[in-house]
């Protein structure tokens, strides 16, 4: 046990030298989406009801929106965070077989940078529901469904906050990562195992154009460089943090 903490973490992977490259792209091609999907990209379909539904206090028909430019961030943030809360239940699935506090701080982090994608994920989604509904919450099934995946993830951080002793602190929070990736496919087929008359469903039904799926690719590519930078910045600063602490260590003995 003495020998693992004096042992100083790394200082830095080869990852690092590309995280430069990836703001500017995520930078630039996200610009050039958001430029696409306003300027010359037309309005994607709106959510399709049979004749009308009422949600909330509003009376909802098919109808087709200059709101429905959000769909285009809408989704790739969604499955960004998709992507980092697969990382996080694969770090820590790494982490219990192994108990290398790495594997901790690489699904924390994981964890860290799905969080805000997700809270842009239901930001651009309540701008929808607004814009499109009529009203800011209705509690359809994908909805809901991505609500409590909020609600595990900051649990996931609340809980790291609470147990001081560093080896049950990372085992719990294993075991509540991989319960919120566990959520991601139930997202994901919730409006097909329970179909819903308002969430729109644009890929299975070929709602979208080539030009749109090109401005959706775009945007995703560009999330997906911004998730990539944003992942190595925050683990970089934590492993610097865990470097110094080690460090003390050293001198204290």
């Amino acid at each position: 046990m003495q020998d693992r903490k004096k042992k100083l973490p790394e200082s830095g992977q080869w990852p690092d030298k590309l995280v430069p490259a990836a703001i500017l792209a995520g930078l630039v091609l996200t610009t050039l989406g958001f430029l696409d999907a306003f300027f010359l990209v037309p309005p994607v379909p709106g959510a399709s009801v049979d004749g009308a539904a009422l949600i909330g206090d509003s009376m909802v028909t098919s109808k087709m929106l200059l709101s429905q430019k959000i769909f285009y961030f809408h989704m790739p943030v969604a499955l960004v965070s998709f992507c980092a809360l697969a990382f996080g239940a694969y770090y820590s699935v790494r982490f219990l077989a192994s108990r290398d506090q790495r594997w901790d701080t690489c699904a924390c982090t994981a964890l860290e940078i799905s969080l805000v994608f997700v809270v842009m994920t239901m930001a651009t989604g309540e701008m929808w529901t607004r814009f499109e509904w009529g009203v800011w919450w209705t509690w359809e099934p994908r909805l809901t469904t991505y609500l409590v995946l909020m609600l595990i993830i900051i649990a996931y951080l609340v809980l790291r906050n609470m147990v001081d002793e560093p080896e049950r602190r990372a085992a719990f929070s294993a075991v509540v990562s991989i319960i919120a990736f566990v959520d991601v496919p139930i997202c994901l087929m919730v409006t097909r195992l329970i179909p819903s008359s308002v969430h729109p469903v644009v890929l299975r039904e070929g709602g979208m154009t080539g030009e749109m799926g090109a401005c959706l690719a775009l945007c995703l590519v560009g999330m997906l460089c911004v998730g990539f930078a944003l992942y190595r910045m925050r683990f970089g600063q934590r492993r610097l943090e865990q470097r110094v602490e080690a460090a003390l260590e050293q001198l204290e003995d």
